[in-house]
């Protein structure tokens, strides 16, 4: 490829990224109701709310969101710099990311116009592509801080929550329209049961990721919140909400371990 062909090449996919996440703040905006939207918490029936199911964050859960779309916005203005525009690791990584972004306002419009199952079709595959993502990442190491921080933090972040998100999605939509009102009997069973999941799920994360930190911190503020949810609001069930606790801190407790033994995360840069 001649250099002027891979400048509009770089060019095309900083502009792809850009468009990508104004899209996806547009349709988080809609989601909480600023642009005439309805809030998430009254979709689908309440399915989607603080108190729909055992393992529903209580609502100042959702908060995180407000951290991951400021990292969204700063990797977008940090990856339209002429610095990065022909970064190799931006070449690779870019696209997939604003399919991330896509994705992600694509659930939020989901949720409003469509139905739970589609919802947790769009988070799952969500999930996938931040799961590939991080994954890119992985194999090729930032070189400076600001890479990381813009770059590898912010996905780890999104990648940490939606793990978190796609198991209450999916246990909600579950509960609405699949699951006999019996299941209500054994829901503490099946709440604890799902979040050992959880916990096998986000340190398998880690180690596969090198023992990177922001995926499991996002996890750990998810199931904090379960607990919380559980302990103090509806549907009450301190079972499950020691369980969660345990939970945060199990998936946190495996990154750092790794660090102490010399896989550095985030801060293995590339020499």
């Amino acid at each position: 490829m001649s250099s002027a062909a891979a400048s509009r090449s770089d060019i095309t996919r900083q502009i792809v990224v850009i468009s990508a996440v104004v899209f996806m703040i547009i349709a988080a905006m809609f989601g909480a109701g600023v642009l005439g939207g309805t809030p998430v918490q009254d979709l689908q029936g309440g399915a989607l709310s603080a108190n729909a199911t055992v393992l529903a964050p209580a609502s100042s859960a959702f908060s995180i969101w407000s951290l991951i779309y400021l990292f969204m916005i700063a990797y977008t203005v940090w990856q339209a710099l002429p610095s990065q525009r022909d970064s190799e690791r931006q070449r690779r990584a870019g696209y997939p990311i604003a399919l991330t972004a896509v994705l992600n306002g694509a659930w939020l419009l989901a949720a409003q116009f469509t139905t739970l199952i589609l919802t947790v079709i769009t988070i799952v595959l969500l999930l996938a592509a931040l799961g590939a993502t991080i994954r890119i990442l992985v194999r090729t190491p930032p070189r400076t801080i600001a890479e990381t921080l813009f770059t590898d933090v912010t996905v780890g972040l999104h990648l940490g929550w939606v793990t978190l998100a796609t198991v209450a999605n999916t246990t909600a939509w579950l509960t609405a329209e699949v699951a006999p009102s019996s299941w209500a009997e054994v829901a503490d069973a099946w709440g604890i049961a799902v979040l050992v999941v959880v916990v096998l799920i986000a340190g398998a994360t880690a180690i596969a990721t090198g023992g990177r930190l922001a995926p499991a911190l996002a996890s750990a503020w998810g199931l904090l919140w379960i607990g919380v949810g559980r302990f103090s609001g509806e549907p009450e069930s301190t079972p499950v909400a020691i369980a969660a606790w345990v939970a945060a801190a199990i998936v946190v407790l495996v990154p750092l371990v790794m660090w102490a033994t010399g896989r550095r995360g985030e801060l293995a840069l590339r020499r």
